[in-house]
């Protein structure tokens, strides 16, 4: 890890922070504990990865599996395992999971609506570009707030994914 992480409880002028993210993670993770360097992003991050999981329009699963499928784009194995478990509780198959796990193709099992969000996913990570007829295609099947919330969810978990890579949270 490039950043020392803080030990939870080591810093009273941390204690509210880490209590909120406590609240909202259940413990204060490795990234949490690298974030915990800079308490106003840490803050910051917490506030909007919340909404990101708890407030979206999306169906869980549809969130999930494009998380898992931008760590994935980016090899961000700490936030693929993270992910994973929550994706299968959320009423992903193994097969899913699979499907949105290779690199180069998105698997037969995902179809319809949340294929074209998988595919949006990866035009937005790889070649940020959106093409018109792919976005036609993904709010045919879903409203204005949804299509925000899966854009919002890919960039945010693109950040995520590129944070922990570049500190090497999980290495």
């Amino acid at each position: 890890m490039r950043i020392a992480p803080i030990t939870p409880g080591t810093r009273p002028e941390l204690a509210e922070l880490e209590a909120t993210i406590t609240r909202q993670r259940g413990r204060v993770s490795p990234l949490y504990q690298v974030l915990l360097n800079s308490p106003a992003m840490a803050h910051g991050w917490e506030q909007m990865l919340t909404a990101v999981r708890r407030h979206n329009s999306l169906p869980d699963l549809d969130r999930e599996l494009l998380i898992v499928r931008v760590a994935v784009l980016n090899h961000a194995r700490f936030e693929y395992e993270a992910h994973v478990p929550i994706a299968l509780q959320a009423g992903a198959s193994s097969q899913m999971i699979a499907d949105v796990s290779g690199a180069d193709a998105i698997g037969a099992s995902v179809q319809g609506g949340l294929r074209a969000l998988v595919e949006l996913a990866d035009a937005m990570t790889s070649r940020i570009d959106v093409p018109d007829a792919l976005y036609a295609q993904a709010a045919a099947y879903y409203t204005q707030q949804q299509m925000v919330d899966a854009m919002v969810t890919i960039g945010a978990y693109n950040m995520v994914s590129r944070f922990l890579e570049a500190v090497q949270i999980g290495h």
